[in-house]
């Protein structure tokens, strides 16, 4: 006879594995939640900035498109603010940097990614249940983004903005960013890419995510074990044996595993996940680029940016004004090509698009070089679709797969995380039942 030192042992404690932990402890279950940082949010981290501002180091917008996310903001009663809407926009074309309006330049891309998403509802008439995979989303899922932009005869300056654009979206390169990823966010955005921008960057919770995660945390009776790591899971027709990094064993009769693919092969399974999963987690996903966060001197007027996936920061915005100054927050699309902890190579990126900017202090987490993350917010490169999906939707003995990374719907937000995590609890469940 197995004795058991819990009901399910929980992998992880970003949104996924907190919301998991939290649905089956108020359903009666025990639950284990162990989590390799000294800190719950896994790739979201609102922390308290040297810059004079709280900010948020990984995943920061919310929006009512997203049911999950938007049911736990009314839930708690948390409060929303919006991103400022920029005055100016400059973006750069060949090297050259134009300026205008930010109606002008959204009427550049309006081309390109009308057109591009034309087909989104059709090949995915229902975005959060598209399981299994179709022969057509196959097809188009050998198909990267930037090849789709290619096809549609777009002139430069309407191509770069395009390119551009994905490039933040996929935090990568769109040469390696699957067209089908494309395809689920302007499904989920009812085929509207101007509602699928506003979705990416508009609302946030006032206090950061870690409002969020506090409220939901703070429901939850699980037994929270921080600064843990999990070497191994085996398991046998009884039980799944989690081997902790301090040798440590913990019976369960069902494992929730939410840490993101590309860090999956850093655990032991035995039996062994599905090998085209273990292909793509071997692979990693298309999310390399950066996020960096700078105080600059004096005011910019809320100018914004967005440039190729070829800069080394192809979008800018500034988030808030401080003591006359603007703090600022930048992304590119290849974290090996700056040092976020380098203030001098951070004030030089964002001279290529304001010459005489001056950078006081900088702030970053560089998420591709951290082990437990490996990757920026989810994002899958081509022929990775049915691998993701085929193991999120199904046990693998008494193991779940769960996290933003295996979402159905807003794959890559805060909302998928919720999800997946909601998802993977409620099957636990039954389970155990």
């Amino acid at each position: 006879m197995v004795n058991f030192d819990t009901d399910v042992v929980v992998i992880g404690g970003g949104f996924a594995g907190v919301t998991a932990a939290r649905e089956l402890t108020q359903r009666g279950a025990g639950v284990v939640l162990v989590e390799a940082r000294d800190r719950l949010g896994g790739r979201t981290w609102t922390k308290d900035s040297h810059l004079g501002h709280y900010l948020e180091m990984g995943g920061t917008w919310v929006h009512w498109s997203q049911p999950h996310v938007w049911a736990e903001i009314g839930r708690y009663d948390l409060e929303l603010v919006t991103s400022p809407e920029p005055q100016r926009a400059l973006w750069m074309v060949d090297g050259s940097v134009h300026a205008g309006t930010p109606d002008e330049m959204f009427g550049l891309l309006d081309d390109g990614m009308t057109r591009l998403l034309e087909r989104s509802r059709e090949v995915f008439p229902n975005p959060f249940d598209f399981t299994p995979v179709t022969d057509e989303q196959k097809l188009l899922d050998q198909i990267t983004v930037d090849e789709m932009i290619g096809r549609l005869g777009l002139d430069a300056e309407q191509h770069d903005l395009v390119e551009g654009l994905w490039g933040l979206n996929f935090s990568g390169r769109p040469t390696v960013g699957a067209f089908t990823q494309a395809l689920r966010w302007g499904a989920l955005a009812g085929g509207n890419w101007s509602l699928m921008f506003e979705a990416c960057g508009t609302y946030k919770i006032v206090g950061g995510t870690r409002m969020l995660l506090e409220a939901i945390a703070a429901q939850c009776t699980a037994d929270i074990r921080l600064n843990t790591r999990v070497r191994r899971i085996e398991q046998t027709t009884e039980a799944a044996t989690v081997t902790l990094d301090n040798g440590r064993m913990l019976t369960a009769r069902q494992v929730i595993v939410t840490v993101p693919v590309n860090v999956l092969t850093t655990i032991e399974f035995e039996p062994g996940l599905p090998a085209d999963l273990m292909s793509v987690a071997g692979e990693g996903q298309a999310s390399a680029g950066l996020k960096v966060w700078a105080r600059v001197r004096g005011s910019i007027d809320g100018t914004c940016a967005l440039g190729p996936s070829s800069s080394v920061l192809n979008f800018f915005l500034p988030e808030f004004e401080l003591d006359g100054d603007s703090i600022v927050v930048a992304f590119g699309s290849d974290a090996s090509r700056l040092d976020v902890c380098d203030r001098g190579a951070v004030e030089a990126a964002l001279r290529e698009w304001l010459p005489d900017v001056e950078v006081l202090a900088i702030d970053a987490h560089d998420w591709v070089a951290d082990e437990f993350a490996g990757q920026t917010w989810p994002m899958l490169r081509p022929n990775q679709l049915a691998a993701i999906q085929d193991a999120s939707g199904r046990a693998h003995g008494r193991v779940r797969l769960a996290g933003s990374d295996y979402a159905q719907g807003w794959a890559g937000f805060i909302d998928g995380a919720i999800e997946s995590g909601k998802t993977a609890a409620a099957r636990a469940f039954t389970a155990l039942s």
